[in-house]
Parts: structure tokens; sequence; C-alpha cells
């Protein structure tokens, strides 16, 4: 009996060509594959092993439900879905420009405004997935990619498997990445769209200083933290930073969710829609802090409680 309502009835090496592997976890392999009936036309193909989602079907059957509704110049697509006797596979838009924070190390060059370009592309990917009815849930800046190697590349939002669509019910889980998630998601509060601006917040503050606002070794004093909203613009790192861009964070990182703003609110700031962002070269400065933040695992683990 199929696992996934809505499938691809053909195999799916009648309609790709298999080529590299792209990447391997531990129940899936990415391979770049070759679109048969477009030549030239590359896709990443996601094969995940069925013996390893038994009891996670309904996670991944609402990974491909969320991504069907979501088509967006921002957003990864998931263009098929085929599923045959051991494994099922998802066909997946070729993103190759690598991780946000990667290419950031990488750069010769890096302002406040680059910050402001990056930050508004992924303010107009979340705000049409809230138009949609879906929330996020995992923004980081690990799932935050650059379409391809150009310099000029777009921002893709990827990894929607911990999203929900809010006509699945009231959301209370605690999920997500600790050092990016929302007060409201650790307080166990029924939460919504607000908690995907909270994370944006907290990439914008990154993008700025290199490191993150709330950091321990322990994740209970971790959360702490987060609860009551303990940060800081810290001098000297936050001196040459524009107070246009720490009043857009202050309203991003808002610990009540209702006053926190929208996307629609943030992408209306003048940070964001104006001038006000500073172009100084602060490459060396961000730089230096974030090779030393990329090296605290606990900011990239993932729970669900």
């Amino acid at each position: 009996m199929p696992l996934f309502r809505r499938r691809e009835t053909c195999s799916i090496r009648d309609r790709y060509e298999f080529r590299d592997v792209l990447g391997t976890g531990a129940f899936s392999k990415v391979f770049l594959a070759e679109c048969k009936q477009e030549p030239g036309h590359m896709v990443a193909v996601k094969c995940i092993d069925k013996k390893a989602l038994k009891g996670k079907e309904d996670s991944l059957e609402n990974e491909i439900k969320v991504l069907r509704k979501l088509r967006h110049p921002n957003i990864v697509q998931l263009y098929d879905t085929y599923e045959e006797k051991q494994y099922v596979y998802l066909v997946m838009e070729l993103v190759t420009g690598g991780e946000l924070f990667d290419r950031i190390v990488a750069k010769g060059s890096y302002t406040e405004k680059d910050a402001s370009h990056l930050i508004r592309q992924v303010l107009h990917a979340v705000a049409f997935m809230h138009e949609n009815g879906v929330v996020h849930r995992d923004l980081k800046p690990e799932n935050l990619l650059y379409y391809n190697q150009d310099e000029d590349s777009k921002i893709m939002v990827s990894d929607f498997g911990l999203s929900k669509t809010e006509d699945s019910g009231v959301m209370e889980t605690a999920c997500g990445t600790p050092g990016y998630v929302a007060p409201e998601v650790l307080q166990q509060k029924p939460y919504g769209k607000a908690v995907d601006v909270w994370s944006i917040g907290v990439i914008a503050y990154i993008l700025l200083c290199g490191y993150p606002p709330f950091y321990d070794e322990s994740d209970a004093n971790l959360f702490a933290q987060i609860i009551k909203g303990e940060y800081e613009f810290d001098a000297p790192y936050w001196d040459q930073i524009s107070d246009s861009a720490k009043d857009f964070i202050s309203h991003l990182m808002c610990c009540d969710p209702e006053q926190r703003f929208t996307c629609e609110q943030a992408l209306e700031h003048p940070w964001i829609s104006g001038n006000t962002a500073y172009t100084t070269d602060i490459h060396g400065s961000v730089v230096t802090h974030l090779k030393k933040s990329l090296a605290r695992r606990n900011w990239r683990k993932v729970f669900i409680y």
C-alpha cells in the first residue's frame, strides 16, 4: 500500500538520469540528476529509505504537502515525488551556491547594506509562506542557501521538515534549533507565524556582528536567556552598526509575539525598504566572530519536545 496519497506512478529512472551523489545522510542520499525530457535541466533527487520512515510517514507527508503549496522564487521548489518498493524520491530544485554564513566568510567585503538585502529576500519568502498558512518553525542560516555561485545570487529558504500548516491545528510542540527559537515556543504556549519572525531577527543580529544574541553551553541557561529576551548590542562591535538596524532587530526580537513585527511590517522598516543601512565594510569583524560561532555545535542541533 502506498505511503503517500499523491505520487508519480512510473519509475523515476524513466524520467531522470542519475549522476553524482551530492550528499549522504543517515537514511537518505541526494543525487544530481538530469531530466530526460529536458536535456540540460539538472535537479537534486533526495532518495529516502522507506524502512527509516516507519513511524515518521506523517512528517514526510506534511513536508510534501507544504512544499506543494509554495511556489516562490526564494523557496526551494519540489518538482515531483516518486514512491517505489524500497524508496521514496523527492525531486527538488537544484541549489548550488552553498550556505549563507559560509559564503559571507568567503567574501572579500561585506556591509550592513548587504545584510539588509539578504534579510529582505528572506522576509519576502517567509511572508509568502505565512500568506499561505505555513509556519516554517526552523529558520536558521543552515537553511538559507545561495541559488548559485554568482556574486549576485538570490537566497533560497530550504528544509521544511518541521514546518506546519495552520489548518493542521494549534501549534504547541516545542521544536526548532536552540539559539533561534522564540520565547513562546520554549514556554510551551500556543504559537503561530510570529516564531519565524523572531528567528529572522536572530539571523539578522548574527549577520551584523558575527555572534549570536544568546549563548550558553547549557541549554537550560540558554533557554532562560531567550525567555527573558536578554540580549545586548555590545560595544565596540555594534558601535559601527546603524541605530536603524538595532531598531529593526528590536522589533523582530520582541518577547511578546503580539507586539512583534509581522513580515509585512518588517519589510516596511527603513532598514529594509529605505537607505538607512550603512555601507561601511564590516567583513573583518563579522567574519572573526562568525568563524567562532560556527564551531559551536549546540547552535546547530534540532530539538523536538
